[in-house]
């Protein structure tokens, strides 16, 4: 059953982030950083949460897990450039955990 719901969420996260990437990802890719973002506010209020079991295998590791994205941050860190892709990737990690820290925050 476990498989299932990290499987069902992985599917709803995943389309989502396919979804953000398609329709604002340009020269900046603002749809990763934002998949990013919201799975790390999300993953914090899990976190804040104390989700054990079923919901956490649904929305933190399915659904968190299937939005995130960092093997496509890393791969388009370095197709903007040293400076640029630097700059993309320190935003995108201190972003990632002040959301985290705002979800737990704010669940706690």
């Amino acid at each position: 059953m476990t498989a299932l719901l990290v499987a069902l969420g992985g599917a709803l996260g995943s389309a989502l982030r396919y979804a953000l990437g398609q329709r604002y990802d340009d020269r900046w890719h603002h749809g990763t950083l934002a998949a990013n973002t919201v799975a790390s506010l999300l993953l914090g209020a899990c976190a804040g949460w104390a989700l054990h079991g079923s919901a956490l295998a649904l929305i933190g590791t399915g659904f968190c897990g299937g939005l995130s994205t960092y093997s496509s941050l890393m791969v388009q860190s370095r197709d903007l450039g040293p400076a640029r892709g630097a700059a993309y990737l320190v935003g995108t990690i201190a972003l990632g955990l002040g959301a985290a820290t705002l979800g737990f925050t704010l669940a706690g």
